[in-house]
């Protein structure tokens, strides 16, 4: 039976996907302009993107499954823990979820209301919720993370590879910068969509930290190239 996921789910693994591909064009950009700062062979140069690409792609999959499962395994724990404590001292767990309410200045009747009828209805997940903050029928599965982030890494790393490629020698670096800061401002912007953070502010951002990422790896190449 397929399993059906959640919108919240939905939207994590896509924002992971949208971090591997970010991943995969700022790595990739520092790499092939380092490469390209250093020499102008461009054998050297498309090696260099392409096992960069590979290199992270494997590491970007390998980190977000075990990023996730290490999440995942703690969230079991809190699970096993409430259980234990419901066990132990309901009324305990009960008054603990009714004062959150109360800490949000609601009615102290309705609180009550609310926490029995959410108490009757699903105690463990309702303590669950109110304790560690999320929702314990909305795992993100490691696997749907790895694989989000073992496609879209190679995807992003396709652009500076393709562009420090194509460019004419004495424009390469400067294109390849130019359309890798386009693409940081569109992958930056949707994260903060996804994220629900500010926008221009995560596109800024991410824009910044390519740059940075490909000023060092040029000087770097620099540096060899003399």
């Amino acid at each position: 039976m397929k399993r059906k996921m959640s919108l919240a789910q939905k939207v994590n693994i896509l924002r992971a996907s949208v971090m591997g591909a970010n991943d995969g064009i700022i790595s990739v950009a520092g790499i092939v302009i380092g490469v390209a700062a250093a020499t102008q062979n461009p054998f050297a140069i498309l090696i260099s993107g392409l096992a960069g690409s590979l290199a992270g792609t494997i590491s970007m999959a390998a980190g977000e499954y075990i990023s996730v499962s290490t999440q995942k395994d703690s969230q079991k724990m809190a699970l096993a823990v409430e259980g234990q404590r419901l066990k132990n001292d309901y009324a305990s767990e009960f008054s603990f979820v009714k004062q959150k309410y109360l800490d949000q200045s609601i009615d102290p009747e309705l609180a009550q209301a609310a926490t029995q009828q959410l108490m009757d209805k699903d105690p463990i997940g309702t303590v669950v919720q109110e304790r560690y903050g999320f929702n314990p029928r909305e795992y993100t599965s490691p696997y749907d993370a790895a694989i989000a982030s073992f496609i879209s890494f190679p995807i992003g790393s396709i652009l500076p590879i393709v562009a420090v490629t194509i460019s004419p020698v004495h424009l390469r670096i400067w294109m390849t910068m130019l359309a890798v800061t386009f693409m940081l401002i569109i992958t930056g912007y949707t994260a903060a969509v996804l994220g629900g953070s500010d926008r221009w502010k995560s596109a800024f951002r991410n824009v910044i930290a390519g740059l940075i990422t490909m000023l060092i790896t040029f000087v770097i190449g620099q540096l060899f190239a003399h």
